[in-house]
């Protein structure tokens, strides 16, 4: 079983629209027979099988065993990862080919997310170790020193890609990202 699948072909999104077939695809993270996942459903085994095929045809589940049971041979199933990720290019942008975008905008922030997402997909899940680092925190920002802000930090960062930016070495991205941590509800006037 994959750490992750990365969906990238409209046809296997279109067979997760159905949250039934989520949740069946979710009791195949261990292997199960239909029957097995029926029963835990609540469902008909047929109607079980339906989903399970229609899963297996679109690379998420696969058929990793048989069983006989009396004179009847049953298929065990197992989800093909643990996690899935659909692309972002599946939904698309509207308003046609994607511009040059401001670093400040919500777009570009877009953008980077969905690059830094199919690199992640992208990584070698057999790999025995894949060195990579994630950092994440909260800082708070006058608004009176947001450029201050902003000015040291690519300043930092700039640093960085000037120090290990060489030709030697294993290759890394970086991505730094930064957006408001909730959006606050602006105030009616009563």
């Amino acid at each position: 079983m994959r750490d992750i699948l990365y969906l990238e072909q409209i046809e296997q999104a279109e067979i997760l629209f159905k949250p039934q077939r989520i949740e069946v695809l979710r009791l195949l993270a261990e292997p199960r027979t239909c029957g097995e996942v029926a029963q835990r459903l609540g469902q008909s085994k047929q109607r079980v099988y339906y989903h399970v095929k229609l899963l297996e045809e679109a690379g998420l589940v696969t058929r990793v065993a048989e069983r006989k049971v009396r004179a009847v041979h049953e298929g065990v199933y197992q989800a093909t990862a643990r996690s899935y990720w659909m692309s972002p290019r599946l939904v698309g942008r509207l308003g046609g080919l994607r511009e040059a975008r401001d670093a400040m905008s919500l777009g570009y922030l877009l953008d980077l997310m969905e690059e830094v997402q199919e690199d992640v997909a992208k990584l070698d899940p057999a790999a025995s170790e894949l060195p990579s680092f994630g950092v994440s925190g909260e800082i708070r920002i006058a608004p009176e020193r947001r450029g201050e802000f902003l000015d040291e930090l690519r300043h930092t960062l700039q640093d960085l890609f000037t120090r290990y930016g060489g030709a030697e070495g294993d290759a890394f991205k970086l991505a730094v990202a930064c957006y408001p941590k909730d959006h606050p509800k602006e105030q009616e006037d009563a």
